[in-house]
């Protein structure tokens, strides 16, 4: 069986109070986007749950990957599967750490997936339960529409909001943005509007409006990830901005985005019509 586990870009970002487990609560939006890695699973020879990657790097040990903690997630929740594993293949094509989470959504789906393999018909609502206990992000995978997120970014309330018509540039420099760092350099806030309510208005009103509070001091420490925002508005773009904690940032443009030649080579770049 084979799956597109999809990346998704944060539209806005407040964080809006720190949380006694340590953790934020924030509100933002998920948006789906069509780049995708490529899942395989087929059963396991070795009778042992075992994964191979090609494509982009993904750091950390193979065995610690997302993929293989929701295996071990889906069969200690269901103690009647049978004994049967699987051998996994990832083809990276998100980049990791860019805010896109490229690695909660290969956890999501592998959930999903196994719900087929197995035929156990967990309803989506049982799945997401099962997501959020991989990460903050993975249950908005499982349904995977548009969504107004609230708490660690596990509560979600399906919005109706469409870009169709708009083309998206990604563009993505060779910077890496830890979370935890990310966080520490945020004091949280309730901002004056919320998240939802400004994107229910026309989207060229979003760039005076819609924020992302991890924008400010990220671009102060990587200047670089200010520029390619400040290149996307002069390329044309309706609305741009940094997506999670970075260091990936998009522009939203109505006509196809010329930027071939604007950035260097190695920075991460693809452009598509939503």
């Amino acid at each position: 069986m084979i799956s597109y586990p999809n990346a998704k870009l944060n539209l806005g970002l407040n964080v809006v109070a720190k949380r006694p487990d340590g953790f934020h609560e924030i509100e933002t939006v998920f948006l789906p986007i069509p780049l995708c890695d490529i899942l395989e699973i087929i059963p396991s020879v070795s009778g042992m749950a075992t994964i191979t990657t090609s494509g982009l790097p993904i750091p950390g040990p193979p065995d610690h990957n997302i993929c293989l903690k929701a295996i071990e997630l889906f069969r200690s929740s269901n103690p009647t599967l049978h004994s049967s594993l699987f051998t996994l293949h990832l083809h990276k094509q998100i980049p990791s750490g860019s805010g896109l989470g490229g690695g909660s959504s290969d956890g999501a789906f592998t959930l999903k997936m196994l719900n087929a393999l197995y035929g156990t018909d967990l309803s989506e609502e049982q799945l997401a339960q099962l997501a959020s206990q991989l990460g903050s992000d993975c249950a908005f995978f499982i349904g995977n529409r548009p969504a107004f997120a609230t708490g660690k970014g596990e509560k979600l309330e399906e919005i109706s909001l469409s870009l169709k018509g708009y083309f998206l540039a990604l563009v993505i420099p060779p910077v890496h943005v830890g979370t935890a760092e990310a966080y520490s350099m945020i004091t949280p806030k309730m901002p004056s509007r919320s998240v939802k309510e400004i994107v229910g208005l026309p989207l060229p009103e979003w760039k005076n409006m819609l924020r992302n509070d991890f924008e400010e001091p990220v671009m102060a420490k990587h200047p670089e990830i200010k520029e390619v925002k400040e290149k996307l508005y002069e390329r044309g773009a309706a609305y741009a901005s940094m997506s999670g904690s970075g260091s990936s940032v998009y522009g939203l443009f109505k006509d196809p985005p010329k930027l071939a030649g604007h950035f260097p080579a190695t920075y991460f770049s693809k452009t598509a019509q939503l």
